[in-house]
């Protein structure tokens, strides 16, 4: 089976200590089984700590966190001692692969990098030229796509070409997207909106603020950089856009997309980005509420 990701997925590795948002912090961190094992295997007192600072379960288990909800394994320096002590192939499943996600077909699988890593929403919004999906390896099988598979990927190409035509502006590229399935770029209410999410759960205070500050001031966003908005579009496209319903996928990675142009109001569209990856697509409940919510409204 071939393996697919955007062009700019190789320039990812992680900053460290350099980061302003760990992932060890706020996060429940996960140990897979074959993990775990090794873990209740390493001898002395570093061997004793892993095993004092993890709940272990049948399936795996978890790191206890600390105050503040820090990793255990997380020192003053905002290092990782699992890394330091015991090497990066001794991280668990989830350390290792974060923030990369996964979309798996038929014929194929696709990874990304999430927007809640900082490190990856630079990469991402800051990239000048149109993202391409490329081939970065293939497994031992190669099944052939479905017909059903094809038109989807197909369809897929046409919405990433109406959104990466930059002889017209993003209101008119979302036209043309929504316009290959009949359909209108539905309006997007922003104070409905940040209300529908203020009802969800939510992991930062500064989140709450900003929903907050566009019920506020729920005026449609100034897109002031349509490069990065592109990448933000296509971005969202990838991760998002499904056989299963196109046409509410799409408006769901629309809704994403101009929820974070308005977020970016208050605090950067970088940040922006990692607010709303982080509280939404890094949480399957509150991505299907809003989906449910589309679906409900019937909005095409």
């Amino acid at each position: 089976m071939k393996i697919f990701a955007p062009d700019y997925y190789g320039n990812f590795s992680c900053i460290a200590d350099k980061c302003r948002h760990s992932c060890c912090i706020g996060w429940e961190i996960d140990v897979d089984p074959k993990t775990a094992e090794y873990y209740k295997s390493i001898p002395g007192g570093f061997g004793k700590k892993l095993r004092e600072n993890i709940d272990f379960s049948p399936e795996g288990g978890s790191f206890r966190l600390c105050e503040n909800d820090r990793c255990p394994f997380l020192n003053d320096r905002n290092l990782c001692e699992i890394y330091i002590n015991l090497g990066e192939e001794a991280l668990s499943q989830i350390c290792d692969d974060h923030p990369r996600f996964r979309n798996f077909y038929d014929s194929r699988t696709e990874i990304g990098l999430g927007l809640c890593c900082e490190e990856a929403a630079r990469i991402i919004l800051e990239k000048e030229s149109r993202t391409e999906i490329v081939e970065i390896g293939k497994d031992e099988e190669d099944p052939y796509p479905s017909e059903d598979e094809d038109v989807f990927f197909e369809t897929r190409e046409r919405v990433f070409a109406a959104l990466q035509n930059r002889e017209k502006a993003i209101a008119e590229r979302i036209s043309d997207a929504f316009a290959i399935f009949g359909a209108v770029s539905p309006e997007t209410d922003y104070g409905k909106w940040a209300e529908n999410c203020l009802a969800l759960e939510r992991l930062d205070e500064s989140w709450t603020k900003v929903l907050e500050g566009i019920i506020k001031n729920p005026a449609p966003p100034e897109i002031k950089d349509e490069n990065a908005a592109e990448q933000l579009l296509c971005y969202f496209i990838f991760r998002h856009f499904c056989p299963e319903y196109p046409k509410i996928s799409l408006a769901f990675s629309v809704l994403c997309f101009y929820m974070t142009e308005k977020a970016a109001e208050q605090v950067g569209l970088n940040e922006a980005a990692r607010l709303w990856s982080s509280e939404i697509e890094y949480s399957d409940e509150n991505k299907d509420l809003i989906l449910r919510i589309i679906f409900d409204e019937e909005v095409l």
